[in-house]
């Protein structure tokens, strides 16, 4: 199950020169920018403000209803009997599958999950914070299809699936592997998932996600996980943050239940996350819809925490908005971003790490649509002080689609936002007091000594925007953005190296995927 609707620092400048560049060689230094930059950019330690827009009466109105939710109507937990046990030990009034919490119940359960913690990658550089003042980005999650600008929408197959990972691997703004980058749909459905974890364990060292489709495949994530970093070292450390979606409104499945189940017993991370759009699996306004959204999180990580008190858990929330007309999904909406405001601070309150937002659009193509609604709910996303950052590159078409070239443009949007989240530079050097002195009323600052010695790092500079005149981009080509883009993922798969793996570990993993894989004939569900 996955988020899908149904049907660090600037970059360095380079030097002005007196003769236009070559076409080719603005390619080539675009390309070598970012790979340079993706030696290492850690995740992000926010340093602005939060942007919170419910007062602490509005906040306890919500949690409140919450309450009276949980207590009146209750939650389905669904084809899963031991869930029903432990709420039924813990004092909760079950009633067939539906389980009804006593007021402040659900609140207490989930006191014992973690204010953050740290998610361990096999080069531990790469090591990432979740919770506090951190914001992770991991790229898209879960589209059946792929599209680029040379062979358009298709279904995405594991090749897809590898270059996601070495483009996420690539992209200095992503700190995070991410989990389903795509739909393999040429691989066996339960098969699929072993190479997949294995495509994020051989072609990066970042962080990663596990299966969640069936309990037994998050039991194969885990034991991937056990032979790359060793049982011991997973039994005591988090190396797993995986999703877990409800099927709002208001019911848990067995195949979220089991799935949370195993990692939660292995002391891995769950991403606790009500999928909704409101009008369709919410009320239409967002003090409903963040009602629900509360109500099915605390729910959610209260059986994590009867399962293993303790065991990190992220207070996730996908909320975004229908059109009226049709019932389709909408991206970049003012209510969206609200609720995404909403839920941060409903998180803060309840001590957990927070998840919401990416870089979501409906367009079908990567164009200004694209753009525009990326930017309505990436922007918010930050601000509302995310913690972790699910489809923050290359989601499109309301989330069936991940684009090349979106993923290019996106990871570029991702690197204004480590500027922007450094908040206004302070320091003697910032306070730009020096260049005053070196420079007469009436001059200009662009040779003064201040502005010389902060030449490369002033400004965060785009990849993929052309900020040349008209005139120099036309002799270039006039190319659009997307155009641009193409060209700049090419580059990164074509300059990737895959970072070292241990040949033994290695062996090993691929020993246990084979020996699975022939323990069962392939299956379509």
């Amino acid at each position: 199950m996955s988020d899908v609707p149904p049907a660090g620092g600037s970059q360095p400048m380079s030097e002005p020169t007196a003769a236009r560049e070559p076409r080719r060689g603005r390619e080539a230094r675009r390309s070598a920018r970012a790979k340079a930059a993706s030696l290492s950019i850690p995740y992000i330690r926010r340093n602005i403000p939060l942007t919170e827009v419910l007062s602490a009466e509005g906040l306890e109105i919500i949690e409140r209803n919450a309450d009276t939710l949980l207590q009146e109507v209750g939650i389905e937990f669904r084809d899963f009997p031991r869930a029903l046990d432990l709420f039924r030990a813990a004092g909760c009034d079950v009633q067939g599958v539906r389980v009804r919490f006593p007021r402040g119940l659900a609140r207490a359960l989930c006191a014992t999950a973690p204010s953050r913690y740290v998610q361990h990658a096999r080069n531990p550089e790469r090591n990432v914070v979740i919770g506090g003042d951190a914001t992770v980005f991991a790229p898209n999650y879960g589209s059946p299809f792929v599209h680029d600008l040379d062979r358009g929408r298709r279904y995405g197959t594991i090749e897809d699936f590898q270059n996601f990972v070495r483009l996420a691997y690539m992209s200095p703004f992503i700190h995070h592997s991410g989990g389903t980058l795509c739909e393999p749909v040429d691989l066996p459905v339960n098969k699929r998932h072993l190479e997949m974890v294995y495509a994020h364990v051989k072609y990066s060292d970042k962080p990663f996600m596990g299966s969640v489709t069936k309990p037994e495949r998050a039991e194969d994530s885990v034991r991937i996980c056990e032979l790359l970093f060793g049982a011991a070292f997973v039994r005591d450390n988090t190396v797993l943050t995986s999703l877990i979606n409800a099927n709002s409104p208001l019911v848990w499945d067995s195949t979220m239940l089991g799935a949370a189940e195993v990692y939660a017993r292995a002391n891995q991370a769950c991403i606790i996350t009500p999928f909704i759009l409101s009008g369709a699996m919410s009320p239409v306004t967002v003090a409903g819809t963040l009602t629900q959204v509360l109500a099915e999180v605390m729910a959610g990580t209260a059986f994590c925490q009867l399962v293993r008190p303790g065991a990190p858990v992220v207070f996730g929330t996908f909320v975004s908005t229908i059109s009226m007309q049709s019932g389709a999904p909408t991206f970049g909406t003012p209510e969206a971003s609200l609720a995404i405001f909403g839920a941060a601070q409903l998180a803060r309150r309840m001590n957990m790490p927070f998840r919401t937002g990416g870089s979501l659009c409906a367009s079908k193509i990567p164009d200004a649509q694209a753009a525009y609604e990326s930017a309505q709910t990436l922007l918010p996303t930050v601000l509302a002080g995310t913690n972790f950052v699910l489809h923050a590159a290359g989601w499109m078409e309301g989330g069936l689609t991940a684009s090349y070239e979106k993923f290019a443009l996106d990871f570029d949007q991702l690197g204004a936002m480590h500027v922007l989240a450094k908040g206004v530079d302070l320091s003697d050097n910032g306070q730009g007091m020096e260049a005053f002195r070196q420079v007469e009323p009436g001059g200009h600052f662009l040779g003064c000594p201040h502005t010389q010695a902060n030449f490369e790092t002033a400004f965060y500079r785009s990849n993929v925007a052309d900020n040349n005149s008209v005139e120099q981009w036309q002799e270039e080509g006039a190319k659009d953005a997307a155009t641009r883009a193409n060209a700049l993922w090419k580059g990164m798969l074509a300059d990737y190296e895959a970072p070292s793996l241990d040949p033994a570990k290695d062996e090993a993993i691929r020993a246990f995927i084979e020996e699975r894989k022939a323990s069962m004939p392939d299956a379509t569900y």
